[in-house]
């Protein structure tokens, strides 16, 4: 039987599947066919971004059976960084390479194609996100208190018709305001605490909730208040009192990467009165913005309304400091990082360090959509993970992952993009990544896998488009069912967009931000994802390693486990039953959800059709 070379993703071959702690040593072993006459071998090792390897001599480390030889070294890698990797071997034939080629395997070419291995410094900081889960808030769509507001801008539209469509067309000048306003507030979640606790939430991560003058929020006008809609100061503070009380901690959206115009900072609009950056050079904020000699200024992806801040400038980073001092002090464990890749090292750096000082287990979470270990932005390489910039970052890889296998049933890629991720991260992010389904930049998950491709098309021909109903809404409900099977299963922090868990639909912004329909929920579902909390709390598997057990065309199963227990995912998706055999010494419990079709297990794990469950297990293998 040909043996094979290299597998990156098994420990008989490399001793850790996961970033390492600088000054860890990694054992890496190769088995290389004694008919190659092989005289020697190198471990071959830089920086990614560096030019030259550095070359260490591996140890013949005796047979493999008759035809095969085993080659070993152990790396220890003293400073933190992203380093690539790959094997050199002296034979009869001449120089030859062990290259990366798919699913972690390396194969003996005459390329070089290299392996990565993640290393982080040294930390002791704490977070709160680990075992939990997310329930994400669109504060204007998810409960109006009924409150009476103080100190609204007369330019705004308040909406007296709850759950009806955004408004999503231009204006008579052609621009796109978000200026209506549907009034949900912060008293509003306070109130719907017990209904956000029964999802099994630990967590609420709200968007944007400081002034701002569109609905969205993500254009700041003032740093220090509460926009007049949601609420007050107190109005926060009880909030977050409540939710503690309840078990649940609430994250705040920082958005610290521009400003709106419209802002006491820049007051393009004079809003604000004469100041502002804008009107006068002599403004207290004018450094913080990049103005040009014509007048323009540096903007957001070139939105005007979004001028750039010039984010280095430790005047603004002091004054950050300030503002998230504020906001923790009454009650805030956690923030968002929103567009975290547009934001510098020091940055990054001084608001995680000031972060942790205030509160040692707070969260910060960076908004990443690639692999973040790997990540180039603005001609750098970035450095989420390697220590004392993030706990945790948005993970699109794993809900990207997700979503191609309910649509396109790849299970073999499936399995490669999640150990990709596995692989690459340090297992303490890793355990804390933000894995969701739907958020309010993406479409709603049921309408994606359910609904018409409308990528590309414009607002109206979306708008215009009927909701799922009837079988296409049956067979998008089982989808969603089973995307969030795998995503409670995954290691991470599953997430949940509010509504997701109704029945809501929508395609992209703003389609996807509509009111929670109170009183028109799809009960069933919303049980499912009840049941789907306790499941997650009672595994209690905060800190989780991650198996695949088989994957193929349409069907799924792995395994995630911990020093004392272990889950089994399993999905079919195909038209006939399927047979899982499962790994040797795990002794299958009980079935803790299912939806679909039937399970039977034992020694095998056997689904009908279009089914998908988790089952407990004994995990009886050598630790």
């Amino acid at each position: 039987m040909q043996k094979r070379a290299f597998d990156s993703r098994n420990t008989a071959y490399k001793s850790v599947v996961s970033a390492v702690c600088e000054g860890e040593k990694v054992k890496f072993n190769i088995i290389v066919p004694r008919s190659l006459g092989c005289c020697g071998a190198d471990f071959a090792v830089r920086k990614i971004d560096g030019d030259r390897y550095e070359k260490q001599g591996m140890f013949w480390a005796g047979m493999n059976g008759d035809d095969y030889e085993n080659w070993d070294i152990t790396f220890i890698p003293h400073q933190r960084g992203v380093y690539v990797y790959h094997f050199e071997l002296k034979c009869n034939c001449g120089l030859r390479f062990v290259s990366k080629t798919q699913l972690g395997y390396g194969e003996i070419c005459e390329h070089v194609c290299d392996f990565q291995q993640t290393v982080y410094g040294e930390t002791d900081v704490f977070s709160n996100l680990e075992g939990g889960i997310i329930y994400q808030i669109f504060p204007d769509r998810f409960y109006f208190s009924g409150e009476e507001k103080q100190n609204v801008p007369d330019d705004r539209i308040l909406r007296g018709d709850w759950g009806a469509v955004p408004h999503y067309l231009p204006d008579e000048n052609g621009k796109i305001l978000n200026n209506d306003y549907f009034c949900g507030d912060l008293s509003g979640i306070e109130q719907k605490l017990p209904y956000i606790k029964s999802l099994g939430v630990t967590h609420i991560y709200l968007n944007p909730i400081f002034e701002s003058h569109s609905n969205h929020r993500y254009n700041t006008a003032d740093f220090m208040k509460i926009d007049s809609l949601l609420g007050t100061q107190e109005d926060l503070k009880s909030l977050c009192q409540s939710a503690k009380n309840l078990g649940i901690s609430i994250i705040l959206d920082g958005v610290f990467n521009h400003v709106g115009s419209d802002s006491v900072y820049f007051n393009r609009a004079k809003r604000y009165g004469d100041g502002g950056a804008y009107n006068s050079e002599k403004s207290p904020y004018r450094d913080w913005f990049e103005f040009y000699p014509d007048g323009t200024y540096s903007s957001w992806w070139g939105i005007e309304t979004l001028p750039q801040i010039r984010e280095e400038n430790m005047q603004y980073i002091s004054f950050i400091k300030d503002v998230i001092s504020k906001w923790m002090a009454l009650g805030v464990d956690g923030w968002r990082i929103d567009v975290a890749d547009e934001l510098p090292d020091v940055f990054l750096d001084e608001i995680y360090a000031h972060i942790k000082s205030i509160k040692a287990d707070a969260s910060v979470i960076c908004e990443v959509w690639e692999d973040a270990s790997n990540k180039i932005s603005y001609g750098a390489r970035r450095r989420y993970l390697l220590g004392g910039q993030t706990d945790s970052v948005m993970n699109y890889p794993f809900s990207n992952a997700i979503a191609d296998f309910i649509r396109y049933h790849d299970g073999r890629s499936f399995i490669d993009r999640i150990m990709t991720i596995v692989e690459n991260y340090p297992r303490h992010i890793l355990n804390r990544v933000m894995t969701h389904l739907s958020t309010h930049d993406t479409a709603r998950f049921i309408t994606a896998v359910g609904g018409e491709n409308l990528d590309g098309a414009d607002r109206a021909r979306v708008a215009a488009q009927p909701e799922l109903a009837g079988e296409s809404l049956d067979n998008a409900l089982f989808l969603l069912k089973t995307a969030a099977i795998i995503q409670y299963s995954l290691p991470g922090v599953p997430t949940v967009y509010y509504g997701d868990e109704a029945g809501m639909q929508g395609y992209r912004d703003p389609f996807n931000r509509g009111c929670y329909p109170w009183g028109a929920e799809n009960i069933d579902l919303l049980e499912f994802y009840r049941n789907l909390g306790t499941v997650r709390q009672n595994l209690d598997m905060p800190r989780r390693d991650f198996m695949p057990v088989c994957y193929g065309d349409g069907v799924l199963c792995f395994l995630v486990y911990n020093e004392s227990e272990a889950a089994l995912c399993c999905v079919n998706l195909t038209d006939e039953e399927y047979k899982f055999d499962i790994p040797e010494n795990i002794e299958l419990n009980k079935v803790l959800i299912s939806v679909g079709g039937n399970v039977t297990s034992g020694s095998i794990v056997s689904l009908s059709p279009k089914t998908a469950c988790i089952i407990s297990a004994e995990d009886g293998r050598e630790k």
